[in-house]
């Protein structure tokens, strides 16, 4: 198989080049991940890396290279690495030897100095500001990596490999970027001219160990009350609103609630770049288009929203609202779609309803304000605050209840609020997730839809 896809130029046949973008020939070779060279030895292990990146793009096809066993072609590759390193009479030490053969394989086969932080269980996000410096975020903390790419073409490569996997651009025309990796991962990228100082690379890594309910319970998040109290409602098919900032977890909560829905229900999920995970069998996922590169061919959040309707699901959710499409998504909710989700940019559950309101008034549409009020009453019942705190943390802040409406104003409850009680001496936040003492007003749908609690669960604790 390995002769499908390396150039035995040496017997006398013609090398087919691997280029490093559509229409272009490498000009220079491109790096794995290096350390900034600080001497002699670091500068000519840079040199040694280089020379033997080029030797596998002129050697390698890599149109064929995805029907190799990676194991063979790690035998293969090491073995053109080891007849290089032979002929230029510098040998490596065996450790060295895996190690650079491994950073070789990144190369061709995925993100090149960033597949040792994507293999990290710790890193939470990768931030890639231009070439030289790479973050990474652990525990809710960022940190400067070690990695690092040669030059601005090697970061912009590896940019390209990443979106035209799943079919989408970015070039002078069409600077930024949503994407996703194959496990989920969320990318945006940035290239110039909008990013002054080179390319801008951002990944928000897809948990491969889901958070769950149980698992909230178990490091503390809420309490074992609070969970049943979101299972029930997930369960009852209550509308719900999850808000928070960016990078707050607001996904990852839909997804830990989203495991309660019976997988009786037929489910259509939209986003703008595909990674809800959800567990049930009948879901149908929906993901928008970016315009080609004429300007057509767009196709937004609320035309899928629009046409989410007429697939007959029994619950809609939306990965977040941004925009027009909140008014679909309320009518969805008013109009027998019960037990849809979404999330939204907001800083407290009082807010989150006001964007709303102001993304539906985005239609164009000359409506009152107090009819767009009803509107948002009658088809949410829940918000859900979430937030990263000082020390990194993320935490569920409140569980509230929207009562109704009183004139003009959303009237709201607190359920479970989480109480801060001081830091550590490490700087971490102290807290605890506990109910108010408020009896949900919806308590009595919940009752009928065969969901019952133990009224101990909202008793609120002495301090």
């Amino acid at each position: 198989m390995f002769k499908d896809f390396v150039d035995l130029s040496r017997r006398g046949s013609k090398a087919e080049k691997v280029l490093p973008f559509v229409g272009s020939k490498p000009t220079q070779p491109q790096l794995p991940a290096i350390l900034v060279p600080e001497d002699r030895e670091l500068q000519e292990s840079l040199e040694l890396k280089s020379r033997l990146h080029e030797v596998l793009l002129e050697r390698l096809n890599l149109a064929a290279i995805d029907k190799v066993e990676p194991e063979e072609l790690r035998r293969e590759v090491s073995a053109l690495v080891n007849d290089e390193l032979r002929d230029s009479g510098k040998p490596l030490r065996a450790e060295e030897f895996r190690k650079l053969v491994s950073e070789l394989m990144d190369e061709v086969l995925g993100l090149g100095p960033l597949e040792p932080l994507m293999a990290d269980p710790t890193v939470n996000d990768i931030l890639v500001n231009g070439h030289g410096n790479v973050f990474v975020e652990r525990n809710g903390i960022l940190e400067r990596a070690r990695a690092r790419f040669r030059d601005e073409r090697h970061l912009l490569r590896i940019i390209e490999k990443i979106v035209s996997r799943v079919g989408r651009r970015v070039d002078e025309s069409s600077p930024w970027v949503d994407a996703r990796l194959e496990d989920g991962s969320r990318v945006n990228a940035i290239i110039r001219p909008c990013a002054i100082d080179g390319p801008s690379l951002s990944i928000r890594k897809f948990a491969r160990n889901p958070l769950t309910l149980a698992r909230m319970v178990d490091i503390g998040t809420i309490t074992e009350p609070a969970a049943r109290f979101l299972k029930g409602l997930v369960e009852a098919r209550m509308n719900i609103l999850i808000s928070g900032g960016t990078g707050s977890g607001k996904t990852t909560l839909l997804n830990a609630i989203s495991a309660a829905i019976d997988d009786r229900s037929r489910i259509v999920t939209i986003e703008d770049a595909a990674e809800l995970q959800l567990q049930q069998a009948h879901v149908v996922r929906l993901e928008t288009r970016p315009p080609n590169p004429n300007g057509q061919g767009a196709v937004i959040q609320r035309d899928l929203v629009r046409n989410a309707l007429r697939m007959r699901p029994d619950r809609i959710i939306v990965g977040e609202v941004r925009g027009a499409e909140a008014f679909d998504m309320l009518q969805a909710m008013n109009t027998g779609h019960d037990g849809s989700m979404t999330t939204i940019h907001a800083n407290s559950a009082r807010d989150a309803l006001g964007r709303v309101e102001q993304m539906v008034t985005m239609i164009g549409l000359d409506l009152p304000l107090s009819a767009v009020r009803a509107q948002v009453a009658s088809g949410i019942q829940i918000v859900l605050q979430v937030a990263r705190l000082s020390d990194g943390s993320r935490r569920l802040l409140s569980i509230s209840e929207i009562t109704g409406l009183e004139g003009s104003v959303i009237t709201m409850q607190d359920i479970f609020v989480f109480r801060r009680l001081g830091r550590t001496a490490e700087g971490g936040i102290l807290g605890e997730f506990v109910p108010t003492g408020i009896r949900p007003h919806c308590a009595e749908a919940l009752a009928n839809a065969g969901v019952h609690f133990d009224p101990a669960d909202f008793v609120a604790r002495r301090s």
